[in-house]
């Protein structure tokens, strides 16, 4: 069984921490914080407990449900005797229990015992203001258990003239928060006030202020109580997105182009099929004929125009494909012929699949004699892949990317494809879209590529990009020339403005002011500083021990550079997956640009090493890792970089050790030597025996003890060795206590480097 730490098993309870703390202490056991491991005995403990108050909040609601019902029944025999005329006979309803008397009885009470009342009251909230209510926290804790055994449905009514007439009201109000705000912003969206809001928190066991910021797991924990529902915001100013999405009119959808992703395994024709179509050489600008990068890049044709975007097809590239099936209609996957369906080809299938996308299969390098596209079409079928051909409904075509033969019908079946799904898209409204690629150029600064996914993109429009906003300074097509008109729905632009360097997969939106983008981008900063914090806490004495505990894991600190963000992402992932249980990667940076002397600091200051990815480091980052010893390795293909750190992980690893037995020896007399001790006479069975050789004593097949040969002769001389067949005396370092029978096992032990078993 997994161990787990008290937070876990409190949100699993959906109840706080420290009430969990609290309980575990009063069930005499030894908890220091919310860090703290549980065992299974203290699970265990818990579970009862809880279920002790499951029962008890049962039989709560129960007794509660009997008093109700009383009431209920006084009420209707109220109402009967007044329309009889009759006077109600007070007695008739028995007091419920104990210390609960009639009406006649409450109504004994004096003004002045009320004013006694009062003030004891306040004495006693004034002695407790700042204490947590203990028997508030545990009825708090069997509300909550309650609901959660008796499974009642989240959804609440509220009470309205309409209910009378069978119509109920859906009250569950839904809240759409970021991460980390503050409790007074919190208050605002629970519609209550700041001070009412600390107080219900102390009564769920939670120490808060005012200007605390609080996290999803409290602020859910917190909406709970007040029968709402929380969803998180995945970056701030995406509610304001979402109402110009729902205020759009449909009648001014138009059509658009279609967005192409090709995807397929290394090597299979992705790029040079896309080369033919654009007729240009993007091949000639990548390491290897290897595609690093995504690109995005707009055909026009007869018929109509196509976006394409080239993925990478190596497996480290996974987290890039994914991102562009994301933002595809169609996805082409290319497979060469002479070859077989790949494990990246079926990740690929896997990722257009999972989006729901329609796939054409490009049977490619049908120019080969050994191509043979009926055995891809066998493969394919068994991945849910049949082709038309053969009676299924995903399309396929022969072609070749080096001579172009049937790219043409290729392309006709894409437009046909984007005719039935009938993609559409507003042109005339603040347009939207996808960073696809990032870079930063020496001369023009952070250059993002862009996919415009609605919208008409013009110079001089106020965005925001992630955490970053910008003014669109210039807009650059794939080959270098602005564009002045604007940039509508399908369509890639490369875009100057931006005031930081956005990641890859960032939404990209603009707004209509510099100050409501500014806002949003200061926000988001905010908030990405919060999360910051919130990883990268100290590591204290208690998380220590828990890695001691855990088999002492080594650590390889890495800092990775690149020219993009797409390829920095891509070998960060990669690097990650090379992980075991005894060394791991933790990647500590990684950034966009030339190694710079910031780099360098960092990496000296956590024993780490820098990974340039089409990157250099300058002169001054040269020269003070020198001086630092900071070992700075650049590369220009990603293999190469997998299979180093690949190999400085094995140095990590700990060696296997063997064993090797290389001699067997029966002692059969014993003699006492003065100043030396007991000498035991011996022969050697088999193999043979040095002077200083690791031995294992044992009698009666039994190891009584280890150690070394401290002196070893024949006759009266002593020897280095005596082979097997001699006879010869010894003595063990350490041990007299040697019997004649006694067998020694001589063995050797040497360490063998381990390989490193990915996960």
């Amino acid at each position: 069984m997994a161990k787990k730490r008290i937070y876990e098993i409190a949100r699993q309870y959906n109840i706080s921490s420290d009430a969990l703390v609290s309980m575990l202490r009063e069930l005499d056991h030894d908890v220091k914080s919310h860090m703290s491991v549980m065992d299974e005995k203290m699970i265990l403990d818990v579970n009862m407990k809880f279920e002790q108050i499951k029962l008890a909040a049962r039989e709560d609601q129960a007794r509660k449900k009997q008093m109700a019902e009383r009431a209920a029944t006084k009420d209707e025999e109220k109402k009967a005797a007044a329309k009889s005329g009759k006077p109600y006979n007070k007695q008739a309803t028995p007091p419920d229990k104990k210390g609960a008397g009639t009406e006649a009885q409450s109504d004994k009470k004096t003004d002045g015992d009320k004013g006694v009342d009062r003030g004891r009251r306040r004495r006693q909230k004034k002695n407790k203001k700042n204490k947590v209510d203990q028997k508030e926290v545990e009825a708090s804790v069997r509300r909550t258990m309650a609901d959660m055994d008796s499974g009642r449905s989240r959804r609440r009514y509220r009470r309205s003239d309409q209910e009378e007439e069978g119509i109920e009201e859906d009250a569950v109000q839904i809240i759409k928060v970021p991460e980390y705000i503050t409790t007074a912003e919190l208050s605002e969206h629970l519609s209550i006030t700041p001070t009412a809001l600390v107080t219900k928190c102390m009564e769920l066991g939670l120490m808060i202020t005012i200007n605390q910021r609080l996290d999803m797991d409290t602020i859910t924990l917190i909406a709970a109580d007040y029968d709402c529902e929380v969803e998180e915001l995945e970056e701030y100013g995406l509610d304001f997105i979402e109402e110009i999405d729902e205020d759009e009119d449909e009648s001014l959808l138009e059509h658009r182009p279609p967005v192409v992703t090709i995807m397929g395994h290394v090597d299979h024709g992705k790029t040079s099929l896309l080369d033919y179509i654009r007729t240009s050489n993007v091949i000639a600008g990548e390491a290897g004929g290897i595609t690093q990068h995504i690109g995005a890049y707009e055909v026009e044709l007869d018929k109509g125009k196509i976006t394409f975007l080239d993925t990478p097809g190596h497996e480290a590239f996974s987290a890039m494909r994914a991102r562009g099936v994301k933002v595809t209609d169609i996805v082409i996957l290319v497979v060469a012929t002479d070859e077989e369906v790949m494990p990246q080809t079926i990740e690929a299938i896997d990722h257009a699949k999972a989006a729901g996308v329609p796939i054409i299969v490009a049977l490619n390098k049908m120019d080969l004699p050994t191509a043979n596209p009926d055995r891809i079409k066998e493969q394919l079928s068994q991945r849910d892949l049949l082709m038309e051909d053969w009676g299924g409904d995903t399309i396929s075509c022969e072609v070749s990317a080096i001579t172009g033969d049937g790219i043409g019908h290729l392309l006709e079946m894409v437009l046909l494809q984007a005719e039935i799904l009938d993609l559409k898209a507003n042109p005339n409204r603040l347009s939207q879209g996808v960073v696809v690629e990032a870079e930063l150029d020496k001369g023009r600064g952070a250059v993002a590529t862009v996919l415009i996914q609605k919208g008409t993109l013009k110079v001089g429009e106020s965005f925001v990009a992630g955490q970053y906003n910008g003014r669109v300074r210039a807009l650059l097509d794939e080959r270098g020339n602005r564009n002045t008109s604007g940039v509508g729905p399908s369509t890639p632009i490369q875009i100057m403005g931006f005031s930081g360097m956005p990641q890859v997969g960032d939404t990209f939106a603009v707004f209509e002011s510099d100050q409501q983008a500014r806002e949003i981008s200061v926000k988001r900063q905010q908030l990405r500083r919060e999360h910051e914090f919130h990883r990268s806490k100290p590591v204290t004495l208690e998380d220590i021990f828990h890695q001691i505990q855990e088999g002492q894991i080594r650590e390889l600190p890495i800092v990775i550079k690149g020219d993009v963000g797409g390829s920095v992402e891509a070998l960060s992932d990669a690097l990650m997956r090379l992980i075991n249980d005894e060394v791991k990667i933790r990647v500590i940076h990684t950034g966009i640009g030339a190694i710079n002397e910031s780099d360098v600091l960092l990496a000296a200051a956590s024993n780490a090493i820098i990974i340039g990815f089409h990157v250099r480091p300058n002169v001054h980052a040269r020269d003070l890792a020198e001086r630092e010893k900071v070992d700075i390795r650049l590369y220009d293909i990603i293999y190469r970089a997998i299979q180093d750190v690949t190999n400085a992980l094995e140095g990590l690893l700990k060696p296997e050790i063997l064993e090797t037995v290389v001699g067997s020896v029966e002692i059969r007399e014993i003699f006492r030597a003065p100043r030396v001790g007991t000498v035991a006479g011996c022969h050697v069975q088999s193999g043979s025996i040095q002077r200083n050789s690791t031995i294992r004593l044992i009698r009666d097949s039994v190891v009584i003890y280890e150690s070394r040969i401290s002196s070893l002769r024949r006759f009266k001389e002593d020897v280095r060795e005596v082979q097997s067949g001699f006879e010869c005396g010894l003595t063990v370092e350490g041990y007299q206590d040697i019997k004649p029978d006694d067998q020694i096992e001589v063995y050797e032990t040497r360490e063998v480097a381990r390989q490193l078993e990915t996960k």
